[in-house]
């Protein structure tokens, strides 16, 4: 778990080190680098910061699917992380590779439990009672909102 936020915070610097060179209206960078169409892009409070609501998806009651449906439900959950991040409400997820009973991780881009509560319950996976989520509300940097542009450069594939 220790890796996974020491990645997570890497990234996160690696982003927020993006230094835009425009000026006028599409960029307002002051002589310390703060931009400030950027932060209200992304939502940033005066610490470069906003929240998010953490969800751990961990296994679920109901595991006693076929390997064809599992797949199937596999397949439909990829396919829910892909258009919540298409709309801008997910913006990391990812699994963890040991067999810890958290089986990944979602960041939401939503500031309460209830609105995150509301997109898990499109997840076919959880639905099914494959994967169930706890959530969490967390304070990180806005520039997790700008992972999905960075995350499409370095995509040679789709899931």
């Amino acid at each position: 778990m220790k890796n996974i936020f020491t990645l997570l915070l890497a990234v996160t610097i690696l982003i927020a080190c993006e230094n835009p060179t425009e000026t006028g209206s599409e960029s307002v960078v002051d002589v310390n680098g703060y931009d400030s169409l950027l932060a209200k892009e992304t939502g940033a409070d005066a610490y470069g910061m906003r929240k998010y609501v953490m969800a751990l998806l961990k296994t679920g009651p109901n595991r006693d699917q076929d390997s064809l449906e599992a797949a199937q439900l596999q397949r439909a959950h990829l396919d829910n992380i892909t258009r919540l991040a298409e709309e801008g409400k997910l913006v990391m997820a990812g699994p963890f590779f040991d067999d810890w009973e958290v089986k990944g991780i979602y960041i939401f881009a939503v500031e309460t439990i209830e609105e995150a509560e509301e997109l898990t319950k499109t997840d076919p996976a959880i639905q099914a009672g494959r994967l169930e989520m706890e959530l969490h509300p967390w304070y990180g940097s806005a520039a997790l909102m700008k992972m999905g542009d960075l995350h499409e450069t370095l995509a040679k594939e789709s899931i």
